[in-house]
């Protein structure tokens, strides 16, 4: 029989006014029917009632009826996002700390949500839908607490209540670490790569013990009995250190995991238990070696730091928007490795960033954690809007295209890639219907990925970047839905059929 929401769902309209109603999302609560809605203009909130007060009452916005039916348009507000989640808790972002297999899906637009939870329905994954930088932030000029909102609104939208995690991504300094936990936020990502001292690993033997004997002497003392001259098994991997490896170790790393712990106890402060907290090391230049990863983990335990996923830097390269750069099987032998020592500790996922487009090491990463993993993706989901430029606004695009080889120079600054714009054709010579072809290529992807910030940056172009996303906004989430499907397949996700 035909619930009284299925009903709603299937009958609701108001042709009139040529408002469209996101069919996943119409609820009734208590007196009222609450439903995401777009007309020609933008997107909204609606509520209905057949009452004045209750639950329309709660809620900010323009009254559009009021014979009979009390019909409420209600902006997208931070407001707003606040009492959805009050009356809608699945709305809110939840820790993922249980779940097997995490999915960090950036968004750094506010519209991606709904085609990137269309494909996790399909598996047996959870996502990250709320997922940001400082870096981030600043380039495309919104705030934590936006994002978070944004996100509110779009799993209201999709109706999906299986659960999302939100992700203060790449942080610092505490600080920044309080504006997202403000903001709601229940995953933290640490970067630890301005309390580590990578550059130790390069030093001499007279260099490190110097270093070394600069410690506490409790503390040096520890390590040496700890480590220096031992060997530890972890699955089928043996990890030896000798006593300067185990002096460079601690060189390397004891004040960056003391930081750790510092941040551990500050986040378990506000939010009790209920947080991810992620340990990234792979901003540094030089892979993680096996005794180094297993080295930092049993530091974080010996220090009572209790993480969800630990972020190594694998060998080979991870640039934005490409597939991976590399030797195959050298790259699937290190990570046997690091996958093995995570097996062996037993309470923490391999965090693979800059995730997006790895195709060819997906097989490897998900075979080898048993899908036990946590995947980081950002600037894909941007690259997928870009792309329905190029296919459906081409005198956008080609706007698109060369603002971002006007600021190419400036974004190399903050992002590392190899592609050359020197490479690519020239615009000119492309018909609108060759357009799409410049993201096939390896040197267009990347251009178009570190350039957000400025083509975001730009007032006129902002704003028809925004109007053409609205218009093409269907197109746009069947395109993400069939990306991230390709991700999920490849890493082995199980694929299953979620009631939500």
């Amino acid at each position: 029989m035909e619930s009284q929401e299925e009903h709603i769902r299937r009958n609701i309209h108001h042709e009139e006014s040529g408002i469209t109603f996101y069919g996943n999302s119409i609820h009734k609560k208590g007196n009222a029917i609450i439903a995401m809605a777009r007309d020609y203009i933008g997107k909204f909130l609606m509520v209905i009632s057949s009452r004045e007060d209750g639950i329309i009452a709660k809620f900010s916005g323009e009254q559009i009826g009021d014979s009979g039916v009390y019909a409420r348009k209600c902006p997208m507000n931070a407001a707003n996002a606040a009492i959805l989640r009050e009356l809608f808790p699945w709305t809110s972002p939840v820790s993922l700390r249980g779940r097997k297999t995490t999915i960090g899906c950036g968004d750094r637009l506010g519209w991606a949500s709904p085609g990137q939870i269309a494909a996790i329905r399909e598996f047996d994954a959870s996502p990250v839908l709320a997922q940001q930088s400082m870096r981030e932030l600043k380039l495309t000029g919104r705030s934590y607490r936006e994002v978070v909102d944004d996100t509110c609104f779009l799993v209201y939208q999709s109706g999906y209540k299986d659960g999302y995690g939100a992700d203060g991504d790449h942080l610092k300094t505490i600080e920044d670490i309080n504006v997202a936990l403000g903001a709601g936020m229940p995953m933290i990502t640490l970067d630890l790569s301005e309390e580590m001292l990578p550059a130790a690993g390069q030093w001499s033997e007279d260099e490190v013990q110097n270093a070394f004997c600069s410690l506490p002497e409790n503390v040096s003392r520890r390590i040496e009995e700890t480590y220096a001259g031992k060997t530890f098994q972890t699955g089928t991997v043996s990890i030896s250190f000798d006593r300067l490896t185990a002096k460079r170790c601690a060189v390397m790393y004891l004040k960056a995991l003391d930081f750790a712990a510092k941040v551990h106890e500050h986040i378990r402060s506000i939010r009790g238990d209920d947080f991810d907290l992620e340990i990234s090391i792979d901003e540094t230049t030089s892979p993680t070696l096996p005794e180094h990863h297993y080295f930092i983990v049993r530091e974080l335990q010996h220090r009572g730091v209790g993480f969800s996923s630990l972020a190594p830097r694998f060998v080979g390269e991870f640039q934005k928007a490409i597939d991976y750069i590399g030797d195959l099987a050298e790259f699937e032998r290190q990570f046997t490795q690091h996958a093995e020592i995570a097996r062996s500790f037993g309470n923490y996922k391999i965090s693979v960033h800059s995730g997006s487009d790895k195709f060819k090491v997906f097989p490897a990463i998900g075979k080898l954690t048993g899908q036990y993993l946590h995947l980081k993706t950002a600037g894909t989901s941007w690259l997928e809007s870009v792309h329905v430029m190029a296919e459906k606004e081409p005198e956008l695009y080609r706007a698109m295209h060369n603002c971002a080889l006007a600021h190419f120079g400036e974004a190399t600054k903050l992002y590392h890639i190899s592609a050359n714009p020197q490479h690519l054709p020239n615009l000119e010579s492309l018909s609108d219907k060759d357009l799409p072809s410049m993201l096939k290529l390896d040197e267009g992807r990347q251009v178009l990925h570190i350039t957000y910030g400025s083509i975001l940056g730009d007032t006129a172009l902002r704003q028809k970047f925004f109007d053409a996303l609205f218009k093409n906004e269907e197109y746009y989430h069947e395109r993400l839905k069939a990306h991230f499907e390709k991700h999920l397949s490849l890493l082995g996700i199980h694929a299953c059929k979620k009631i939500s």
